[in-house]
């Protein structure tokens, strides 16, 4: 690929993988730090529910020794990061015989589907939006009316969605309020299924983008305006290339690479927040799944959730980090 080096490559990898180890590192060691002890929690509940459990004692002691919260520290470290080389995310400590990795599958498609197409959607909007508000040839009456879309910038996510939830939901009585698809109808891949997902998707994925657009648009502006004047904005138009030409081609393209930049660092911000409009929408995605497993006090879960973002988060910035000479052929990370 033009403008990298192996050497630089390699550097790269290795820095993405020590990110994934310091990471995985502290998310062992911080939830260990809360208080309370998930096997006696799970008991409790069991209480809660059935009114009595026999032997407690011996059943806390056999499902201790079961997950190894009795050895030694050390040793359970190594485990872990035994088990997370390889993939292995152990079982839940709140749902076994589940295991982590099931759990996880079965809420990815589910996050991954709302986060992407929400945040594309921002992106775009919100990046159209700053280029317009950029460029002096903008008209004043579209510069005057395009503010008004970023309103609700400093809203956080989860008090837009409240506020979606009561206006949507059950003023207007349009959406459906919380879930991830209706009650009654089966998972499979047909119109009604996919009609329902939409329908209840609609709200949080409104949430995230309209609390994450103006961040992009005002991004986007401050670069257009840096652009602005220089030397080949200047020589553009001084050789009479069409307005458009000149915006798309000069403006935007160059504006737009720390946009690029920022969108991979802020995935870890953007997960965060989506777990609370998961969980307010009670929608099953992998940030409703790190809540439950936070309110449980399980270990495992919180581990292998927080994993699975860390690795995606940092596969993200390292594969934007290696594109960039494809973005703008003037990056180069050869020497000389």
């Amino acid at each position: 690929m033009r403008g990298l080096t192996t050497g630089y490559v390699v550097q790269r990898v290795g820095m993405f993988f020590l990110t994934i180890w310091i990471g995985a590192t502290l998310i062992y060691f911080i939830p260990r730090m809360m208080p309370g002890d998930p096997i006696a929690g799970v008991v409790s509940r069991m209480v809660a529910q059935s009114g009595n459990v026999e032997n407690q004692a011996e059943l806390i002691a056999a499902w201790r020794e079961k997950f190894g919260l009795d050895d030694p520290p050390l040793v359970q470290y190594l485990r872990y990061v035994s088990n997370v080389v390889t993939f292995d995310l152990d079982y839940s400590l709140a749902w076994f015989p589940a295991r982590v990795s099931d759990l996880i599958v079965r809420g990815l498609p589910w996050t991954i589907g709302l986060l992407l197409i929400a945040t594309v959607i921002s992106f775009i909007a919100g990046n159209v939006i700053g280029a317009l508000l950029g460029w002096r040839r903008t008209p004043r009456f579209l510069k005057s009316l395009l503010p008004v879309t970023l309103v609700f910038t400093s809203v956080p996510f989860f008090m837009l969605g409240m506020l979606f939830i009561y206006f949507f939901a059950y003023i207007l009585d349009v959406l459906p309020p919380t879930g991830a698809y209706g009650r009654g109808i089966t998972p499979e891949f047909d119109w009604e299924f996919i009609g329902s997902v939409i329908q209840h998707g609609i709200m949080p994925a409104l949430a995230i983008i309209v609390a994450s657009m103006g961040f992009w648009a005002l991004g986007m502006r401050g670069m257009m305006i840096t652009t602005d004047g220089e030397d080949y904005m200047i020589l553009a138009q001084a050789k009479g290339l069409k307005p458009r030409r000149v915006f798309l081609q000069y403006s935007v393209r160059n504006a737009i690479l720390p946009q690029v930049t920022a969108l991979a660092l802020s995935m870890g911000s953007l997960v965060a927040g989506s777990i609370l409009v998961e969980y307010l929408f009670s929608y099953p995605g992998t940030g409703y799944l790190l809540y439950q497993g936070i309110v449980n006090n399980d270990f495992n879960v919180i581990q292998g959730v927080v994993f699975v973002l860390i690795v995606a988060t940092s596969l993200a910035v390292l594969i934007i980090d290696l594109l960039y000479p494809l973005i703008d052929p003037r990056i180069t990370y050869q020497r000389g």
